[in-house]
């Protein structure tokens, strides 16, 4: 038993602990400007450029995104729609509509079609961290795929993000995109 701990389960274990002490906190970004205001920012017309890249940092796809996003006071709380249509570099075309809800200062609650439950996102300063499970179609079959997305506010009109597509705890790839307010 000893030898199969030592060789299989130990390294696993020493993995998992890094990985859990190397993750970032949004918290950290709370002195960062210019601050990002969610219902300021996606407000009006947004474009967003972007690439999905596989594990090994090869470009799978490339698309655009127009959003539409406007915001309103539902029983005292700030809910936002983004209304997203994606055009990727295949010629085919996507559309996903966010409800997105402020439950208190800088704790956001998400929801899409496509998104399994609920997705939970954190803001301080500058950044923004979404955590949720997409339903992810792929040659006819559906992948319920975790996604942990950062977006970073780099001007009043530019952000950036880079989110990490995994399952069981595994690297599927990321997605990289810019966005501009116009």
């Amino acid at each position: 038993m000893k030898p199969i701990f030592n060789r299989f389960i130990l390294p696993v274990l020493c993995a998992l602990l890094l990985v859990s002490c190397s993750s970032s906190q949004v918290s950290q970004y709370a002195s960062e400007k210019p601050a990002l205001d969610l219902s300021e920012y996606f407000s009006g017309t947004i474009n967003a450029y972007g690439i999905f890249t596989d594990r090994s940092g090869e470009v799978k796809k490339r698309f655009t995104v127009l959003i539409k996003a406007n915001w309103t006071m539902v029983d005292g709380k700030k809910v936002g729609i983004l209304d997203e249509s994606f055009e990727y570099s295949d010629g085919t075309k996507q559309k996903r509509i966010w409800t997105l809800t402020e439950q208190a200062p800088g704790q956001y609650l998400g929801r899409a079609d496509d998104v399994v439950g609920d997705a939970q996102g954190q803001l301080a300063g500058n950044a923004l961290n979404w955590t949720y499970t997409l339903a992810l179609p792929v040659d006819g079959t559906i992948y319920n795929v975790q996604f942990n997305d950062w977006m970073y506010l780099v001007t009043p009109n530019v952000m950036l993000n880079k989110a990490k597509m995994s399952k069981f705890g595994i690297e599927l790839g990321e997605v990289t995109l810019s966005f501009y307010k116009r």
